[in-house]
């Protein structure tokens, strides 16, 4: 099957493999089944959500397979990858040889839309940039549709448009490295890049070849496209040099060439206006500041009004499992940051509060040194280290801070409600993946909140 030009694929009567199960690959499979394509799904794994994914899928008339990939899998005219395949995986390294096109369920979708498509990329940050832009293009005139690494398959929302096609309609998509790492013709209107710091380095070899999968979402962009990029972040000085794109930089401190710039009080216009006052934002913490300037620089762009911008600024209160207040128990405050899959998002949770903090860390160890947070271990009152993790934690951190080992979250939790005084915050901010004993970082909020809960039904 010749996918070198975009405007030419068909995908009627092809075999179309889609290697993977989970949300991503459900979405691919129903958007290539919707296009008359011939559809098998194989996933490698089993579990009960992946039953129901298989049994869902043949009742729409596509069929498939859990528990391993059997040969049916290599005749195909194109394979479509869920982002939780690494590129060297030996099925990968099969398919290539016997010359099987693949391609990511990020790019696969952008084939059959053509309604602008706003990127955003970074380690850390994405997703409350990419709900606070989408609330920003909801208007009389757009109609944001967030998509992407947000648990919303793309090719869901593709299939939605291809169904009812709605000409306001703009993509925001929040994209990780994984989903970059099978681009062919994928090309945002505007690709947004927050920062760059160390994540992922169980999958990547190097901080370089991270970056480097991330930069692949601007290979494709022309000089009618935009990078728009945190002057912030020195990862990025003079990164964007070579490409074509108009670059537009965003920043908490710099003036030059910034649509919006900040003050001690309010945030302006370049004409100088004020667009809203600092203590007005409903959004606590520098970082999300950022974030939000960022979004607002990518609305101005698609003509969104500064009025609307100003509005969402002051309105929007954030997203689930990030730096998310629970609950107050006797003067203690519990906060989930499940999201916090990196050090670095660790980081900035823990700039963020000016309390004694009980900081809950663990799961999956991603790479990374858990050292960097050594500079706050003033204001951590004990570390409760749960999960694969907890070694490394302890090897790192023992020294410096009081330190509990746990085989899982849930005793963790029940700890720290004897270790907290009131005035403390309790924060799960676990530096790691979830997938040592959680489907996903929801998942490991959701349960966290609700074992706080049973903690405040114990009192």
């Amino acid at each position: 099957m010749n996918i070198s030009n975009r405007n030419e694929i068909e995908l009627k009567n092809k075999n179309v493999i889609v290697i993977g199960l989970g949300k991503s690959g459900c979405g691919a499979a129903k958007l290539a089944h919707y296009l008359k394509a011939n559809v098998f799904v194989s996933d490698q794994k089993n579990g009960i959500e992946l039953e129901k994914n298989l049994s869902m899928m043949r009742s729409i008339g596509v069929d498939g397979e859990i528990e391993g990939h059997s040969e049916k899998i290599y005749d195909a005219d194109l394979w479509v990858i869920s982002p939780g395949v690494p590129q060297n995986a030996p099925i990968i390294v099969k398919a290539k040889e016997r010359n099987i096109p693949i391609v990511g369920e990020i790019e696969f979708s952008s084939w059959f839309t053509s309604a602008p498509i706003l990127a955003i990329t970074g380690s850390n940050g994405k997703t409350t940039t990419a709900h606070a832009l989408t609330e920003m293009c909801k208007t009389k005139e757009t109609h944001g549709v967030l998509a992407g690494n947000v648990g919303i398959p793309f090719s869901e929302k593709v299939l939605e448009d291809l169904k009812a096609s709605d000409p306001k309609r703009i993509f925001i998509l929040e994209i990780s490295s994984f989903q970059m790492e099978f681009i062919l013709h994928f090309k945002p209107f505007i690709s947004l890049f927050l920062n760059i710091t160390p994540d992922h380095l169980d999958r990547y070899e190097t901080m370089e070849e991270y970056e480097s999968a991330k930069l692949q979402m601007i290979q494709n962009q022309s000089s009618d496209d935009m990078i728009v990029f945190n002057a912030d972040d020195p990862c990025f000085e003079n990164r964007f040099d070579e490409y074509p794109s108009t670059i537009i930089p965003f920043s908490l401190y710099k003036k030059e060439n910034v649509i919006f710039s900040v003050n001690q009080s309010k945030i302006y216009t370049q004409e100088n206006d004020k667009l809203i006052y600092l203590n007005e934002i409903a959004l606590p913490g520098k970082h999300n500041l950022s974030n939000l300037l960022a979004a607002a620089t990518v609305a101005h762009f698609m003509h969104i009004p500064n009025k609307h911008i100003e509005k969402i600024m002051a309105t929007f209160t954030g997203v689930p499992h990030r730096l998310e207040p629970v609950v107050t128990l006797q003067g203690v405050d519990y906060v989930n940051d499940s999201k916090a899959t990196n050090i670095d998002s660790v980081k900035v949770a823990l700039d963020s509060f000016n309390k004694s903090i009980i900081l809950i860390l663990g799961g999956q160890y991603k790479g990374g040194n858990f050292k960097k947070l050594l500079p706050h271990a003033n204001n951590i009152k004990a570390v409760l280290a749960y999960g694969q993790a907890h070694q490394t934690i302890e090897t790192a951190l023992g020294d410096a801070v009081r330190l509990y080992i746990f085989d899982n979250l849930k005793d963790a939790v029940s700890k720290s409600q004897s270790l907290a005084s009131p005035g403390d915050i309790v924060l799960l901010s676990p530096g790691c993946a979830s997938f040592d004993q959680f489907d996903n970082f929801e998942h490991r909020g959701d349960l966290f909140k609700q074992w706080v809960s049973q903690l405040e039904e114990q009192k």
